[in-house]
């Protein structure tokens, strides 16, 4: 997967949007003002992603690709390295797993406009 490749399938969830708010290099996508994944633009391709606190362990335990969220809560977040031998339909897993806590922590009236 290439950054390209992160970019379009993240922003082809629902309501999705991108935006470097941190900074130049740091690309951040939302749904509804919330974040779901983020990645850098200078480094080696890595994504971070939300993710249950029990299945973060199981992720990290299973693959060395992962590992807990680079700058955000460990307990929440992974760091997924996309330069590694992870499958696009595993990745893809992950995003929307990410995608749909967001989703559902949002208020009713917000899940429903989706």
């Amino acid at each position: 997967m290439n950054i390209e490749e992160l970019r379009s399938y993240c922003l082809s969830k629902k309501g999705a949007t991108e935006d470097l708010p941190f900074d130049e290099v740091t690309l951040v996508f939302k749904v509804a003002g919330k974040m779901f994944a983020l990645t850098t633009l200078n480094a080696e391709l890595s994504v971070n992603l939300k993710c249950v606190p029990e299945v973060a362990i199981e992720l990290r335990e299973q693959f060395a690709e992962v590992i807990p969220g680079y700058h955000m809560n460990k307990k929440h977040w992974n760091t997924v390295d996309l330069t590694g031998n992870l499958s696009d339909k595993q990745v893809h897993e992950w995003i929307d797993h990410s995608y749909d806590l967001v989703v559902a922590g949002l208020p009713k009236k917000v899940r429903e406009e989706l």
